[in-house]
């Protein structure tokens, strides 16, 4: 069974609010026919030099002898691994398969062992990768985009299946770039059932997972979905050709993954953009444009539901789209989450007597009003990362003298409280991961660097790329 594993990126600033915030409400319509479709990672303090190549088991060792009552065991440390360029590369996934995780970083997928960390298998990509879908299929099957050529020359414009569960590569093929909207694009991908959807700025491209046949391109008319979200929905946004050319006039979109046949489309308000898919069931869009933020949620049938009220806080969601070079995926955020009463956000963290911390933020998904808000422990921030049953599971961030961990809280709010205390006494091996993304699986929490690079020849092999938490 796949494990679902929410991604970070950079922060933003909630500009709804009141009667004086952006009204981004705009207008639904549904296709005709019956639906034939089938239904983290917290900021890091800076590349900080690895000190050089050391025995990671007995790192580990030395920091759980250092453990207090309740903290968590490292259950291993994996470095990068992988001779790089000199700029270093984005790292992709982890994805969960059974008992394996997976990373792909350059040209190289390979898979571990959740139970200790030792490789289980290693592939060797035709081009380096750039771009790979948040999610796999049930199955445990990955599309990655990867380049044709080298150098100058190269483009991104190659698919590779790879069965993650046996680390087997299956079909590979090229699909064309047309014009230079295109070119410049980079790619959004999304796993679908068994389709994978390659969104760039002017189409997207869907191929069957199973055996890599085409199943649509470019749809009717001139609007064309530029990115989907991974899951059981084929959810999409869209942009439409204007005179301008510049793209401003967008959709929300439920679309067939097998045949792109458009089942219904929500009209954005002129001048906004689709930015990310916080959540598909509700489903919750990210609203942009210059000097503005919104947040609205649709009914099933596309039809709008309403607008969170965002009040005097300032909020942090982080999406993977500032971190990774080549992939712009819309489903890949932390500090948002979601169910089917309550939208969930992490306040901009603000000073107080024991460091940085913050709050919680619930609003209510019917009307777009706040609920209640909760405290992070002090001293400490924390991110929502997403609802698991019926309470709101959440990363708590290190800080210089504390471990991070896993908590919960209750839909009414309240304190949280602790699942999983990172050791006090790694937090330096902890913050040495740049920008990890976050994932909790299986009473486990697993930290994961989304770039890697060096200063000297060797570091990046020697840089920590992965750490796991566990009891």
């Amino acid at each position: 069974m796949l494990a679902v594993v929410l991604l970070a990126g950079g922060g933003v600033w909630l500009a709804t609010g009141g009667g004086d915030g952006p009204e981004p409400t705009g207008k639904s319509s549904a296709a005709p026919g019956p639906d034939t479709s089938s239904t983290g990672k917290p900021k890091g303090k800076g590349k900080e030099k690895d000190p050089g190549p050391s025995d990671l088991r007995a790192e580990a060792d030395g920091i759980n002898t250092l453990r207090d009552p309740g903290e968590a065991k490292v259950l291993w440390l994996q470095e990068g691994g992988v001779d790089l360029p000199r700029n270093g590369a984005s790292v992709y996934g982890p994805w969960f398969v059974g008992e394996t995780v997976v990373k792909a970083m350059f040209h190289t997928v390979t898979g571990y062992s959740t139970a200790d960390g030792s490789e289980k298998w290693s592939f060797r990509l035709p081009g380096k990768v750039c771009g790979a879908p948040s999610q796999a299929t049930a199955d445990g099957k990955i599309v990655f985009g990867v380049e044709s050529g080298s150098g100058t020359e190269a483009e991104c414009n190659a698919l590779q299946m790879v069965d993650l569960t046996t680390g087997q590569a299956g079909w590979y093929k090229t699909y064309e770039r047309q014009g230079t909207w295109d070119l410049l694009s980079d790619v959004a991908m999304a796993t679908n059932g068994n389709t994978v959807t390659v969104g760039r700025t002017t189409r997207t491209d869907a191929f069957r997972i199973s055996d890599g046949k085409v199943l649509f391109g470019e749809l009717p008319g001139n609007c064309q979905p530029f990115g989907f979200a991974s899951g059981p929905l084929g959810i999409a946004a869209a942009s439409c050709q204007t005179a301008a050319d510049d793209h401003k006039e967008q959709l929300v979109e439920r679309i067939d993954p097998v045949s792109g046949k458009v089942l219904w489309k929500y009209e954005v308000k002129k001048g906004w953009e689709v930015s990310q898919f916080y959540s598909v069931d509700p489903l919750v869009v990210s609203l942009k444009k210059k000097g503005g933020w919104a947040i609205l949620t649709l009914n099933p049938d596309g039809t709008y539901r309403s607008q969170l009220v965002g009040g005097k806080e300032n909020y942090r969601v982080e999406c993977d789209t500032e971190l990774i070079t080549g992939g712009g995926n819309l489903d890949n955020c932390l500090g948002v989450a979601a169910d089917d009463r309550t939208v969930y956000l992490a306040t901009e963290a603000t000073e107080s007597d024991s460091g940085p911390t913050n709050k919680v933020v619930a609003f209510d998904v019917a009307g777009g009003r706040v609920k209640w808000r909760a405290a992070a422990p002090a001293g400490q921030t924390m991110m929502p990362m997403r609802v698991e049953g019926g309470r709101l599971l959440l990363f708590v961030e290190s800080s210089p003298k504390r471990g991070g961990g896993i908590a919960t809280l209750a839909p009414t709010g309240g304190t949280p409280k602790l699942l999983l205390r990172h050791p006090n006494g790694g937090v330096r091996t902890e913050q040495t991961l740049f920008e990890p993304r976050v994932a909790y699986v299986d009473g486990r929490s697993l930290l994961m660097s989304t770039s890697i690079s060096g200063v000297e020849d060797g570091d990046e092999k020697r840089a920590k790329s992965m750490e796991m938490f566990g009891n």
